[in-house]
């Protein structure tokens, strides 16, 4: 009987009381959307790294892509040669289609479906951000 009781405790401060179900654990690995919501990139590892492609676009996304001499939005590998830099950060590259350029960036896991990534450029003097959401 204190086992059971034990087990019932234990699983009512883990949330698997009542039939709920378990908070996924924080991953950047998925399908996410950029505060616009004029992109969807799925991230997945590339060997040990990290890496993400453009799967969708807003149509005026691509007008801007294409603006800027990127015919082919669709597929392009917009976050590339992740590394892990901590508990929940990575730093690699992240590619800007509208100016055709790859700038240092880190992906900071904000939540199981939010990550935050950055882009710098001059050694980090001028940086920009954005939180992303998982779809």
């Amino acid at each position: 009987m204190k086992m059971m009781a034990l087990a019932l405790m234990l699983a009512a401060s883990t949330g698997l009381a009542a039939g709920a179900a378990p908070h996924p654990a924080a991953s950047p690995i998925g399908l996410w959307e950029n505060p616009r919501g004029t992109l969807l990139v799925r991230t997945r590892f590339c060997g040990q790294l990290l890496c993400g492609n453009i799967v969708w676009a807003s149509p005026k996304a691509m007008a801007d892509a294409r603006d800027a001499g990127v015919n082919a939005l669709l597929g392009t590998e917009l976050l590339s040669d992740y590394r892990r830099s901590g508990a929940a950060r990575w730093t690699g590259q992240v590619y800007v289609p509208d100016q055709g350029r790859r700038f240092y960036s880190t992906i900071e896991q904000k939540g199981p479906d939010a990550i935050r990534i950055s882009g710098c450029i001059l050694g980090g003097l001028l940086c920009k951000r954005q939180d992303w959401t998982r779809r």
